[in-house]
């Protein structure tokens, strides 16, 4: 059936625009104003996105079945006790999803490249969220429990995740109408700055995921004498923070392809290594999550903050409406801009093209 559609063609570095490149990535590139249809085709050709996509949007149906079950298999509307591990299966689905869309449908346009991963953003502070309710819940240890830095946890992860967004939008183009508005040829970051705005979407990830793992790290490396919880989840706890770490390393190292430039462009660059290790890294923890929530469960019922649905479902909507309030901000100007330079943003963008 492929085989009788024309699929879109590819182009190089030199051919698309700036805000397109990827580092040390040379060829593979979809074109700027690709329809919705292209972008969809594309999925079923060899680009340099074309990993990117599928490694986020097959494991989204695999947590997605995860969640399924415990939904099925689980007493979810009287047990107050599963609600964390429900949000935190729920981001699991979200931020891949959210992903693969935004890679999807990333050349559609510069403007439509930049709202995708504005809700990319949004879908990954939702996700560290999920890991700080299902955290309190389960995994803090015991010497913390009903602590003061318990009490305020949630609500502190709940900021962080403005933070991220915001942040992280923040890196592409600045702030809307002050530093962009229409003109986006006159960006902030990623054309004139782009490691100051990789920089900032480093510290935006950074920042959310070291402070829900505070209570992990206590537990695993810092910890002495009772009240430590060591148990055999511990290992599970070990191998997740290895690939977060190996994750981030490979976010921010773009390796191999900066070793050989051009000889990773299909397959085996930084960012498809990335979501690999990133996806790998989410069922370790989501393994040690549930392991511990069953091992746990008779003394944490006894004795932890009572689990309610302000600090977990209630938590997680507050975090997603915030988050689209700043992705709306962040997109409004070029949502405007939309219905007054759409013209002109394509013939620049289709300008470069040739060959």
């Amino acid at each position: 059936m492929l085989s009788l559609i024309k699929l879109p063609r590819v182009f190089t570095i030199n051919q698309v625009p700036k805000v397109f490149h990827e580092d040390s990535i040379i060829s593979g590139y979809r074109h700027p104003c690709s329809s919705a249809t292209d972008c969809i085709l594309s999925l079923f050709q060899l680009t340099n996105e074309t990993l990117n996509i599928w490694t986020h949007f097959l494991p989204t149906w695999y947590f997605f079945w995860k969640l399924l079950t415990v939904v099925l298999m689980q007493d979810v509307w009287r047990d107050s006790f599963t609600w964390p591990l429900l949000v935190f299966l729920m981001s699991c689905c979200v931020y891949p999803l959210a992903s693969s869309c935004a890679h999807t449908f990333s050349t559609m346009s510069t403007r439509a490249r930049h709202i995708c991963f504005f809700f990319d953003y949004g879908a990954l502070s939702l996700y560290s969220l999920g890991s700080a309710i299902t955290y309190s819940a389960y995994v803090i240890p015991d010497k913390w429990v009903n602590s003061l830095f318990h009490q305020y946890y949630i609500p502190i992860a709940v900021v962080n995740t403005v933070i991220c967004t915001a942040l992280a939008c923040y890196s592409r183009l600045g702030l809307p109408y002050i530093q962009y508005n229409h003109d986006i040829i006159k960006r902030f970051s990623e054309c004139k700055s782009p490691k100051f705005g990789k920089f900032l979407r480093i510290l935006a990830f950074a920042l959310p995921y070291l402070f829900d793992n505070i209570p992990l790290f206590y537990r695993l490396f810092l910890c002495v004498g009772e009240g430590c919880t060591d148990n055999d989840t511990n290992a599970l706890h070990h191998t997740h923070i290895v690939m977060a770490f190996l994750t981030a390393f490979l976010f921010a190292t773009h390796l191999p392809e900066r070793l050989a430039p051009g000889s990773f462009d299909y397959i085996g660059h930084s960012h498809q290594l990335f979501h690999v290790f990133g996806i790998i890294g989410t069922h370790f923890q989501m393994e040690a999550i549930e392991q511990d929530m069953v091992t746990r469960r008779p003394w944490l019922l006894t004795y932890s903050l009572p689990i309610t649905f302000t600090n977990t479902l209630g938590a997680a909507l507050l975090s997603v409406t915030l988050s689209l309030g700043i992705i709306f901000l962040f997109s409004l100007p070029l949502l405007w801009s939309a219905t007054r330079g759409e013209h002109t943003e394509k013939k620049t963008q289709s300008h470069p093209i040739h060959g």
